[in-house]
């Protein structure tokens, strides 16, 4: 039986992540928005597509989750998106409302489904599905390692001038400006960049990563950044669905892993049918270890904010 994935939200995000999803016949895709004409419309075009791209997934939009029931996978993309001078926190209160909503409405007809947050401030909206869908950790996983260290390596190959496919890079902690980037897990076919890169360049890469987000905001003024956030979305999908035992750094709610506990930090965990079949621990250095302590903190005082919050 062909898997189904259900994408909500058909801003440039997921309207995006469903054109992946349909190409790499990872599904048919079932694409939700509340605006009228506007998931059916884009449905259709990629459906349109579909014979001079080569594939045979069926896509279809609405405005209710009718279509999305039985899914194996629910994206979630839906929310607000960041503006120049915003701060992923300033997003907490409307998108908490929205996940919330949208959570609800897509765990009723889909309770075996595993969640896929990309909705920001990620590690919080992570929260809220979680809280609101009752699944177990291992079903709700947020979409954020995978496109910061894909930042690393764009911009680390770019620095080397070597081809991406070179490099493997690692980002731990929240997804923002607290974010924790390891030169020395960021290689080059196996070589650190630390032996191929003088410190500064290297602190410059970092610096870039920490801001990937942002540099992209500045850039479009009326925007944020989608094709690779949607490929990113993409990719863990694709390990679930496949089984692929995937090691990809995601944000998972930890339960006393690197001592952190009860809240959804980016770390490297093992994808497969299951969702995340396994969090990995690594050796950290005392600096590294307290730097994803402050970023979990961060992400603390956020879920400390929604706690507050009568959304």
């Amino acid at each position: 039986m062909k898997a189904k994935v259900t994408v909500i939200g058909a801003g440039n995000v997921g309207a995006t992540a469903a054109q992946r999803l349909a190409e790499k016949e990872l599904g048919d895709v079932v694409l939700v928005d509340i605006l009228e004409g506007v998931p059916q419309g884009k449905a259709l075009d990629l459906q349109e597509a579909a014979p001079i791209e080569g594939h045979d997934a069926r896509v279809v939009g609405g405005n209710d989750y009718e279509a999305s029931a039985g899914s194996d996978i629910v994206i979630i993309t839906a929310g607000i998106p960041r503006r120049p001078g915003m701060s992923r926190d300033d997003l907490l209160t409307t998108n908490a409302r929205i996940i919330r909503d949208v959570t609800q409405k897509a765990v009723q007809r889909s309770p075996g489904a595993i969640l896929i947050v990309v909705s920001n401030p990620l590690d919080a909206m992570c929260h809220v599905a979680l809280k609101t869908s009752g699944f177990p950790r291992h079903r709700v996983i947020g979409m954020a390692g995978v496109l910061d260290a894909a930042r690393f390596r764009a911009f680390a190959a770019l620095e080397l001038d070597c081809s991406v496919e070179s490099v493997s890079a690692l980002v731990l902690g929240g997804h923002g400006d607290t974010m924790v980037p390891l030169p020395r897990y960021c290689t080059v076919a196996g070589i650190p960049i630390t032996e191929l890169l003088p410190e500064v360049r290297v602190r410059a890469i970092v610096e870039r990563t920490r801001n990937g987000g942002a540099e992209i905001v500045n850039l479009l003024k009326t925007g944020s950044a989608f094709y690779a956030p949607a490929s990113a979305a993409v990719e863990m999908a694709e390990a679930i669905l496949k089984d692929k035992k995937k090691i990809l750094p995601c944000s998972a709610y930890l339960e006393g892993e690197y001592g952190i506990r009860g809240l959804f930090v980016g770390v490297p965990v093992k994808l497969g049918a299951a969702g995340i079949e396994r969090v990995i621990e690594i050796p950290l250095l005392p600096e590294e270890r307290e730097a994803l302590h402050r970023s979990a903190a961060a992400v603390g005082d956020l879920v400390a904010a929604l706690g507050r919050l009568s959304f």
